[in-house]
């Protein structure tokens, strides 16, 4: 599937699960970066991390939010 697909989805759960947080995805445009186009979670109101890489910031691949958003671990 396309990543915009996805990304799409897992906004659409985590509006219908967790209406108090929302996805940030990394601003980065060089594909070499070390964190081009990762994403973390963060409050929808005050835009505070909840969920993401604490060493390097962004970091989190959909995947990860998703394992979260399932009850797993990021």
């Amino acid at each position: 599937m396309h990543t915009k697909t996805n990304e799409n989805r897992v906004r659409r759960v985590l509006a219908r699960r967790r209406p108090d947080l929302r996805l940030a995805k990394t601003r980065r445009r060089d594909p070499a970066a070390y964190d081009y186009h990762t994403y973390m979670l963060v409050t929808a109101k005050g835009r505070k991390p909840i969920l993401m890489n604490f060493g390097t910031g962004y970091g989190l691949s959909l995947d990860d939010i998703e394992a979260w958003l399932n009850g797993g671990e990021a």
